[in-house]
């Protein structure tokens, strides 16, 4: 892996961020995190925030960020549910089964929804629901021609006990069984960061991602043309970023390194 600067490029305007592993873990916040959101803002820096999260809603999960004390607007926040359903409606709004949480059901109100003989299959988060009934049942809708979505393909998580599995292993294993290719909308798909761009009007130049993500956050960015920094918190593993054949622009070691990098 290349050496990585740890610098801010004079051009960058505005910033896109991971949620979950750079500014909180689980209940718990990651220092630094609130304020380097207030500066931002206060200083003109505009902001959005791209999660894979898929296990609630865009207004549940808002909750949850003011709660844990985090300047951000619902607006700010792109959640995969939000792209999928944008692919959706430019799908044509397909028929749907959705393997997804009850209270992300509400993000998806205006797609038509069937328990049978679906067009498209969604994945989601189903957190501790997974059981072979539902994989069978989305197992026999793709193998009768359904197409299969999946809001994303992450591998695992970090909560406090450690890393957790994530959709990725289900997404694969209906893959590998239906002999089929999942569309996955949420990172590192170079879609779900051009609709951060597009809703922000900047450039790919004037834009940094950070994440905890190397693959996701990282590798997504850059394939989608972006700069992107890697915080040494949340999942982040040494072992799995030397391993990685993607190098981050700057690696911080959590984002309040932000500030003074800005002040620099």
């Amino acid at each position: 892996m290349q050496k990585s600067e740890k610098s801010i490029p004079a051009q960058i305007k505005g910033f896109l961020f991971d949620l979950d592993g750079v500014f909180y873990i689980g209940p718990d916040l990651i220092e630094g995190g609130v304020e380097t959101i207030n500066y931002l803002k206060k200083n003109g820096y505009p902001c959005r925030f791209i999660t894979n999260s898929s296990t609630r809603s865009i207004a549940t999960l808002h909750r949850k960020l003011v709660k844990l004390g985090l300047p951000i607007d619902e607006h700010e926040i792109l959640t995969s549910a939000k792209a999928t359903v944008l692919h959706l409606r430019q799908m044509g709004h397909p028929t749907c089964f959705l393997c997804v949480n009850d209270d992300v059901r509400q993000d998806f109100a205006e797609i038509p929804q069937t328990e049978t003989d679906p067009e498209v299959v969604v994945l989601g988060d189903i957190s501790d629901r997974w059981d072979y009934d539902i994989l069978n049942r989305m197992f026999a809708m793709l193998i009768n021609g359904a197409e299969l979505i999946a809001m994303h393909k992450g591998r695992y998580w970090q909560e406090p006990e450690g890393l957790q599995l994530d959709i990725g292993a289900f997404v694969a294993g209906l893959e590998f069984t239906t002999d089929k290719t999942a569309v996955v909308i949420g990172k590192p798909n170079p879609a779900a960061f051009q609709i951060a761009l597009t809703d922000l009007g900047l450039s790919k130049a004037e834009l940094l991602m950070i994440g905890d993500d190397i693959i996701n956050d990282v590798g997504g960015a850059q394939n989608a043309g972006i700069r992107a920094a890697l915080v040494k918190t949340g999942k982040y593993r040494e072992d799995l970023v030397r391993k990685a054949s993607v190098t981050p622009d700057i690696i911080l070691d959590s984002v309040a390194d932000l500030i003074d990098l800005l002040k620099a």
